[in-house]
């Protein structure tokens, strides 16, 4: 079966050109939609492909009209593929997984972003590397410095509780346990040494 899908970016834009190449193509149902194809949340394009079932195609008049990005054509081709179903554009006459030349260029695109998605990682994970090596601190920002953990430690030797020493620092009390913890553990690690243990 064939199911279209028209989609247009404002209410004030109307499917009518789109509906009727769809009928022309043969397409049995077709889903409308008023919304930007930057959203990838797209109601009836979900409608559409949870319905989609083996040897079914969906047709768009263009392939803009399903997604705005290659990303996101690869994303929903293969939730299509998955299906067992096929895509026809209209427009774009090699675009069509029914067919061999298709399905070829579709693995080209698909291979492509594959390429970009590890060339972005690697980017980014040569990037963090050289960040760390800069001194940039990754994560949380921490609630208390080196100097300020110190004198909240020395506060707790002094017998001030956690709640007061929080209250000087301006953070939770939970914050002055994990230092109290930290301390705790340093005291234990350090007379197993002494121990032998």
């Amino acid at each position: 079966m064939k199911i279209g899908y028209a989609r247009v970016s404002t209410e004030e834009q109307n499917t009518e050109i789109q509906f009727q190449a769809l009928q022309a193509a043969g397409c049995g149902r077709i889903f409308q939609e008023k919304l930007s194809g930057k959203n990838r949340n797209r109601p009836e394009l979900e409608r559409l492909l949870d319905q989609l079932r083996q040897n079914d195609v969906l047709v768009v008049w263009k392939l803009d009209r399903l997604a705005r990005s290659t990303r996101d054509l690869l994303d929903i081709v293969e939730e299509i593929m998955g299906a067992g179903a096929g895509l026809q554009s209209l427009s774009e006459p090699w675009a069509d997984t029914t067919g061999y030349a298709g399905k070829m260029v579709l693995t080209i695109f698909a291979g492509i972003a594959e390429f970009e998605r590890d060339l972005i990682r690697d980017r980014t994970s040569t990037g963090r590397v050289a960040a760390k090596k800069r001194g940039v601190r990754f994560g949380r920002p921490l609630k208390l410095n080196p100097e300020q953990k110190e004198l909240a430690a020395q506060l707790f030797e002094e017998g001030k509780s956690a709640k007061q020493i929080a209250k000087t620092f301006n953070v939770h009390p939970a914050t002055i346990y994990r230092i109290k913890g930290c301390i705790a553990s340093r005291f234990f690690n350090a007379t197993d040494e002494i121990d032998g243990r």
